[in-house]
């Protein structure tokens, strides 16, 4: 909606993204002959704008707050009077969970981020630990925690990405317990998620009508 809404104002339209994920594919989509891909800083310097005082951002919501901030950084200083999103485009549950990994990578020899292969978010939480200096492997369930990642450990720390069923985390826990003697589970939390989205207004007239019963 807003690639929508700067490109019905005429602004040409930088994209932070990585270029085969679907949700950059589906924004630029959006306003094909307004937008501009950029990946990492290299990007910025071969853009070619229509008019350099009417530029606005946007990013990819599952890219890492690390990632982007060099990009924005570099763009602001070709473009100054870019302008951004009206508020942070990335995802509220990747933020808190890519600060959380900052927070407990100090305290732990490794992490072990439980998500699909495919998701985003959550390279993005493996990619935050390694660059801490912990080392960091992405699984998608139990089954998949090689035996020599943990020789010598004594502390390990598990996240998730945004998308991943909490029995899957605690089917990573058992089997740390069970298979790797990891007796001590202490959870930490560093942010309240209370975050609840109500429905467009779309599709809140759709909302089914209580009715009364009568007794």
């Amino acid at each position: 909606m807003e690639a929508i809404r700067f490109a019905k104002q005429g602004y040409s339209i930088v994209l932070i993204g990585h270029r085969d994920h679907e949700e950059t594919v589906g924004t630029m989509g959006e306003a094909p002959d307004h937008m501009h891909l950029v990946s990492d800083v290299s990007d910025v310097e071969l853009l070619a704008l229509r008019d350099e005082n009417k530029v606005v951002y946007l990013t990819q919501t599952t890219l890492s707050l690390d990632e982007t901030r060099d990009i924005i950084i570099r763009l602001k200083e070709r473009f100054p009077a870019i302008a951004g999103p009206p508020s942070q485009d990335i995802c509220y549950a990747t933020e808190n969970r890519q600060l959380a990994v900052k927070a407990v990578a100090p305290l732990c020899q490794l992490l072990l981020v439980v998500g699909s292969q495919n998701s985003s978010n959550s390279k993005r939480l493996v990619e935050v630990c390694m660059n801490a200096g912990v080392p960091s492997y992405l699984v998608d369930d139990a089954a998949e925690i090689q035996p020599s990642w943990l020789a010598g450990v004594t502390s390990v720390s598990i996240t998730a990405g945004a998308s991943a069923p909490e029995v899957l985390v605690q089917g990573v826990i058992a089997r740390l317990r069970t298979d790797f003697q990891f007796e001590d589970v202490e959870e930490m939390e560093l942010k309240d998620e209370d975050v609840r989205f109500s429905l467009p207004p779309e599709l809140k007239i759709l909302e089914p009508r209580l009715q009364p019963v009568a007794n």
